[in-house]
C-alpha cells in the first residue's frame, strides 16, 4: 500500500519523508489556502523536494471545459506526471474522460459512493479517492465502502486503484492495509499514530535502564 501525505506545508512534508517511507503528496484547495502563498510556488517547492514521488493536485473549476484547461496548466507548471484531482460529479466525469483519453493521470476525488467510483474508473481514472471519515459522518461505513470499491475494480478488471482519504484514526488505515487497498493519503497527525505506541516506549526505557545498570549511565554499544 502506498503512503501519501495529505499536506502542503513543506516543513511537514520534509519531516514525514525523513522518518517514513513516503510515496508522494496530495493536496486540495483548502490545504493549499492554509499556506497563504501562491499555489504554484508552494507546489513547485513540493515537486522539487519529492522528485519522482507522486504529486496529486486538484482543480477548482466547476465546469468540465475549465477543469480540463486547469489540468493543462497544472501539467505545464508541475510536469506531465502530476496526478490531476477531479471531483466526481457529472461535469467531473466528462473531464476525467477527456483527460484520460489525452494521457493524463487522473485522481477522481470526493468519492462517497461505490457507483461514483465505478463511473470514474470506467471513465479512465487512475485512482479514486473515497473519503473514509466523511462517509462515516454521513451514517455509512467508509472502510466498507473502500473495500467494496476495491472488490468491484478487481471483479471488472479495472486498473484503477483506491486512494483512500480522510482518516480520523490509525485503525482505519490498518484495516485497509490488511485488505490490500492500493494507496492511502494521510495527514501528518494520523501518520504519526501508525507508529506511536506507549508499550514500545516503555520497553525501550527498560532496555536502556538494564544496560546502564551493567555498563554505567549514558553508556551505549559504542562506548561500553
Amino acid at each position: 500500500m502506498k503512503l501519501i501525505i495529505d499536506n502542503a506545508n513543506i516543513d511537514n512534508i520534509r519531516s514525514m519523508y525523513e522518518f517514513f517511507p513516503m510515496d508522494g503528496v496530495t493536496c486540495n484547495p483548502t490545504i493549499l489556502a492554509k499556506e497563504k502563498r501562491n499555489p504554484y510556488d508552494v507546489l513547485k517547492e513540493i515537486r522539487d523536494f519529492i522528485e519522482d514521488g507522486e504529486l496529486h493536485v486538484q482543480v477548482v473549476s466547476e465546469d468540465s471545459d475549465t477543469m480540463v484547461e486547469e489540468a493543462y496548466r497544472i501539467s505545464k507548471e508541475l510536469g506531465k506526471d502530476t496526478y490531476i484531482k477531479i471531483p466526481t460529479n457529472k461535469e467531473g466525469l466528462r473531464a476525467i474522460r477527456s483527460l484520460a483519453a489525452s494521457g493524463f493521470h487522473v485522481t477522481a476525488t470526493a468519492i462517497y459512493t461505490q457507483m461514483q467510483a465505478f463511473l470514474a474508473a470506467k471513465a479512465g481514472a487512475s485512482y479514486v479517492a473515497p473519503y473514509i471519515n466523511r462517509i462515516d459522518n454521513l451514517g455509512s461505513d467508509g472502510v466498507r465502502t473502500a473495500r467494496e470499491i476495491h472488490d468491484m475494480f478487481r471483479n471488472y478488471g479495472f486498473q484503477t486503484e483506491v486512494l483512500a482519504a480522510s482518516f480520523k484514526n490509525s485503525r482505519q488505515v490498518i484495516t485497509l492495509c490488511e485488505y490490500g487497498i492500493g494507496a492511502t493519503t494521510i495527514s501528518p497527525d494520523v501518520l504519526e499514530l501508525l507508529i506511536k505506541n506507549d508499550s514500545v516506549v516503555a520497553a525501550l526505557h527498560t532496555f536502556r535502564d538494564d544496560f546502564e545498570k551493567l555498563c554505567g549511565k549514558g553508556k551505549t554499544m559504542l562506548d561500553c
